[in-house]
């Protein structure tokens, strides 16, 4: 019979190894420890224990429910009250039969109105009652609170569950649901802490809704002419401003038509939308498809139609580069009735105008176009009502600080006014427009950049107002705490450098790989060479293979499947190596097969050593030099750039060779031994292994740093 060990089987029931040893000795198994191996059929001993557990607790609870529940009282006996005869008056029996008959239909239709009304109310209460909400990751002190129990029987249900927990000790969702479910109760994760107090706060008011501006989001392949779009708009549509002033670019600006005004918000693409989208961040009311003419319908073309499609946004093509020579517009048209974008002059519903960006032609029309499209879609917001929006960049300015630009949907903020952005909070210290003046208000469908923030928010968090500093810092700081401990439970990535461990751990069983090449038959030499390495404990398995850079669609199918992207004479964009180092993925290059090979042969075996690369920190200059008992000579420095440090080594140059090579021994200011030396200040410096120091003579300071192997 197969074997497998005990942690093995921990990972697999959710419970940890001690409490599984201590089932397995009730069972009559001996185990020592959680690399002990036992039988596969030990599963059924371990499922019949569980369900035991599970029944015994169920009735524990049950029979505690029923305790509380208070008798039922009992009811009076209704006595029924003599009615006096009544005269009976002479009239038409006919008209009497016809009238009671109305009447008692009448009676019948209230009364069952009214059961089924009284029967909704009360089933909406008991679904109600049965719910309980929670952020993810919620202590056992907070569900206790939920569930109206004693924590220490949550603690007991979750020893029961083998986890070993305090009172304020977050669980993970599946617990929460298991224990909730035993008390009768059904959970719904919050999508953030004080999401329920902040959407009650920023309810609109229907009689204070008034028209606001359209949002509108440019989008297109590259090179088909967004730029040149925006910056014909810009040219003489800004919003009023002085004449030759800076406009700032904050992601979005403003531009008036004469006749209404638009917001644009200026992407770097159709990555951006998606990421807000993703968040929940319905930003734009309208997207502008910009079409070469030359080029026609091109993949992030399509992609941009999906994505559009996908947020329920109406679109407006703009076919644009119809004065160059080569421009088709008809082939344009046909291929997007491909795409089931039917223009108005077909018959659709899909509004569309050819352009030239960069001659400026037929731009009002498109403007024209937007306008008409917004009055369709009646949009509206309650500018009285609290302020929400959404974050559209973040970053920090030498001399600002913390700089958020926001897009307020419903509201007006105002300077002082207390905000929550994602985890962060903070107070509005100032509202600038796009062309970096002050303003003091800002209405709904108004970028603007505020200072004040206490930190960087994600693109897409929601902005809210709340009421006090006390209700955002509370919420900011819980949100934090979750979002620590969302980071900590992380899934563990597969990288060539701890494979080994983690084959000898048992936690890898397969290696998936990822191929990225500049040529296909590169991809398939490689693939092949990958094929003939052999190891009994863990197989290799490509799940993708492609042709070009390394893209963000291969870092986040890497990330999802856990594997390790090899690119052979294939680069990486930048937004895929910024997106590989959030997502921890193991990203690597090579210009020669056997490499990329030996490396993985390497990593299987253990014997993957890191590179060792030396940091350059900073350069002094020897301006005098003392000789101290029992020490040495000392170089008396002056440091010139960077940082001198205790730890790390340093290079003695003299007429631009270097005569010696070592550690830093000793750093001192006057008589003190200090860490570190900043420029512009004076120091003595000993070197281990040299005391033949001269005036004159520099010292290049460095650190080494170990990092992953990488071939360029």
């Amino acid at each position: 019979m197969a074997k497998i060990r005990v942690y093995e089987l921990s990972r697999k029931y959710n419970i940890s190894s001690d409490a599984l040893i201590k089932i397995l000795v009730k069972e009559g198994i001996a185990v020592k420890s959680h690399m002990s191996t036992v039988e596969d059929r030990v599963e059924i001993l371990i499922e019949q224990h569980l369900s035991r557990v599970k029944a015994a607790t169920k009735k524990e609870v049950k029979k505690k429910v029923e305790k509380k529940r208070p008798p039922k009282a009992p009811r009076p006996p209704r006595g029924r009250k003599e009615r006096k005869p009544e005269k009976r008056k002479e009239a038409d029996q006919k008209a009497v039969k016809e009238s009671v008959k109305r009447t008692l239909a009448k009676l019948d239709i209230t009364r069952k109105t009214r059961r089924r009304k009284h029967r909704d109310e009360t089933t909406a209460v008991v679904e109600e009652e049965n719910v309980i909400r929670l952020p993810e990751f919620a202590t056992v002190a907070e569900l206790a609170e939920q569930l109206k129990a004693d924590p220490v029987e949550i603690i007991q249900k979750c020893l029961g569950l083998g986890l070993m927990v305090t009172m304020n000790q977050r669980l993970a969702a599946d617990v929460i649901r298991m224990i909730a479910d035993e008390y009768g109760f059904a959970v719904e994760f919050a999508e953030s802490y004080g999401h329920e107090v902040l959407r009650e706060k920023r309810r609109a008011k229907p009689e204070q809704m008034a028209g606001r501006p359209p949002v509108v989001t440019i989008m297109g392949h590259v090179d088909h002419g967004k730029t040149s779009l925006l910056d014909a708009i810009r040219k003489s549509k800004i919003i009023a401003g002085e004449k030759g002033g800076i406009t700032q670019h904050i992601g979005a600006y403003e531009v008036d038509t004469g006749r209404g005004l638009i917001t644009f918000i200026d992407t770097p693409g159709h990555e951006a939308f998606t990421a807000m989208r993703a968040r929940g961040a319905q930003v734009t009311d309208i997207v502008i498809l910009v079409v070469a003419a030359d080029d026609g319908i091109m993949p992030q073309t399509i992609e941009a139609i999906n994505h559009a499609r996908a947020a329920d946004v109406p679109l407006i093509i703009a076919i644009n580069k119809v004065d160059l020579p080569q421009a088709n517009v008809e082939r344009v048209k046909r291929e997007l009735l491909k795409q089931n974008i039917v223009l108005e002059e077909y018959g659709g519903n899909v509004q569309g105008v050819e352009i030239a960006a960069k001659l400026g032609t037929n731009i009002e029309r498109l403007l024209e176009m937007i306008l008409f499209q917004a009055e369709l879609m009646d949009l509206k917001a309650d500018a009285e009502a609290p302020v929400r929006g959404v974050v559209l960049e973040a970053r920090k300015e030498e001399g600002r600080g913390n700089v958020v630009t926001v897009l307020i949907q419903q509201g007006t903020l105002r300077l002082g006014d207390v905000f929550i952005a994602g985890n962060h909070y903070g107070h509005v210290r100032a509202l600038l427009n796009e062309r970096d003046k002050k303003i003091d208000e800002a209405p709904p469908s108004t970028p603007v950049v505020v200072l004040g923030c206490a930190g960087l928010p994600n693109a897409g968090e929601n902005f809210v107002q709340v009421d006090d500093d006390r209700t955002a810092r509370e919420i900011a700081f819980k949100r934090q705490q979750y979002q620590r401990e969302k980071d900590r439970r992380v899934v563990q990535r597969i990288t060539l450098d701890d494979l080994y461990k983690q084959i000898k751990e048992g936690a890898v069983k397969e290696l998936p790989l990822i191929i990225k090449a500049d040529m296909d038959g590169s991809v398939g030499a490689l693939i092949d060479s990958l094929s003939s390495i052999e190891n009994d404990e863990v197989k290799i398995n490509i799940i993708h293979r492609g042709v070009g850079v390394i893209n963000e669609s291969d870092v986040l199918l890497a990330s999802a499947s856990n594997a390790v992207i090899i690119g052979f004479h294939s680069s990486a964009t930048p937004r895929a190596q910024q997106l590989a180092k959030s997502e921890k993925v193991d990203l690597r290059h090579y210009d020669i097969i056997y490499r990329a090979i030996d490396d993985i042969k390497a990593a299987m075996a253990g014997l993957l050593e890191p590179v060792i690369v030396e940091k350059e920190m900073g350069e002094a200059e020897v301006r005098q030099v003392f000789s101290v008992s029992k020490v040495g000579a000392i170089a008396g420095c002056y440091v010139l750039s960077g940082t001198i440090t205790r730890n790390g080594k340093a290079r003695v140059r003299r007429g631009g060779n270097v005569i010696h090579q070592g550690a830093i021994s000793s750093l001192k200011r006057f008589k003190d031994d200090v860490r570190e030396v900043q420029a512009g200040f004076e120091c003595g410096i000993g070197v281990s292994g040299f005391s033949d120091f001269r005036e004159g003579d520099r010292l290049e300071a460095f650190v080494e740093e170990a990092q992953s192997k990488k071939i360029e």
